[in-house]
């Protein structure tokens, strides 16, 4: 009887570990992680398709052991600037350093920051959010991966499962829309963003350029967000009035300008808030990088600090 309990009991621990080690499929992993890899795109413009082809092959589909117990989709090594928790495993070299994150969303966001705040990966920002070729051959180039075919390779993943697909989506709603078998998929419901003008990455971010006839409620409409985030994403005062060839950011600006920006000598006829658009920093966060009260000028000549706080 106690042989039977023993065996009993092997059986289903057998059982529990079989069931935890379960191998995801690469359609399952990409239904599970589309969602996330649309909200980055529109976070950041990096297109969804090169974010879940990356995701895909890095992380083996979410199975391989750095993803499991790191949470690590990207295999993103820790590199000087890194902070948070760290791992270790053998990849180019053996036990090299890798970041650890909390949940899957941390790495998802964590691999758009790098590529941003990396110089060597500005030029990808410039291309058409449906370029995914181009956008996977300059990963290749720019040194994101030693494979030599690391371009080929994401650019099957995205054509076997039509992953360009999700480049087109404008929000959450039209995720589900996108066909997830084999059959050509065509529905009007699908909205191209950047169909009815251009729109241009500055400093990571999307922003666009003020054309005659538009209102507050024009681009709110075009762009899927309301009115008063866009007064709030570029510093304005509610009663601003729009002004043709006008810069406008349609996402958030950030807490501090990419890291190839460090300080800007300020001029004449610069403006505190001039600055805050052209290098994508909150007007706020500018003021206090630079130990300054809101409304402060600086003379002619004063360097500002767009990166990290000025000294004392």
């Amino acid at each position: 009887m106690i042989r039977k309990i023993c065996l009993f009991i092997s059986l289903c621990s057998l059982a529990t570990v079989c069931l935890s080690q379960r191998v995801t499929t690469r359609e399952e992993y990409i239904l599970q992680y589309r969602t996330l890899a649309v909200h980055e795109m529109q976070r950041c413009g990096i297109p969804a398709s090169i974010k879940l082809a990356q995701a895909c092959l890095e992380s083996g589909n979410g199975n391989s052991e750095l993803s499991r117990k790191s949470n690590n989709h990207f295999g993103i090594k820790c590199k000087s600037t890194w902070q948070g928790k760290r791992v270790y495993h053998d990849d180019d070299m053996r036990n090299e350093c890798f970041r650890h994150y909390n949940s899957v969303e941390e790495s998802f966001i964590d691999h758009s920051n790098f590529l941003m705040a990396n110089p060597r990966y500005g030029d990808l920002f410039l291309l058409d959010i449906t370029d995914y070729k181009g956008w996977a051959r300059g990963l290749k180039k720019a040194g994101y991966a030693t494979a030599s075919h690391y371009a080929e390779s994401l650019i099957k993943i995205i054509e076997d499962h039509k992953l360009y697909q999700y480049d087109n989506v404008r929000n959450e709603a039209q995720i589900n829309l996108v066909a997830t078998d084999n059959k050509p998929h065509h529905s009007k419901n699908l909205i191209n963003p950047y169909q009815s003008r251009k729109v241009v990455l500055r400093n990571g971010l999307k922003s666009i350029v003020v054309k005659a006839g538009d209102t507050p409620q024009s681009i709110a409409d075009e762009f899927g967000i309301k009115i008063w985030e866009i007064f709030k994403y570029n510093d304005l005062p509610d009663n601003h009035r729009l002004q043709v060839n006008e810069i406008l950011y349609i996402v958030p600006k950030r807490s501090k300008a990419l890291r190839n920006f460090n300080t800007h000598v300020f001029e004449s006829d610069d403006t505190m808030h001039y600055l805050s658009q052209r290098y994508g920093v909150r007007l706020k966060r500018l003021y206090r990088l630079n130990r300054m009260r809101i409304g402060d000028r600086p003379a002619k000549g004063t360097v500002i600090y767009l990166h990290d706080k000025a000294p004392r």
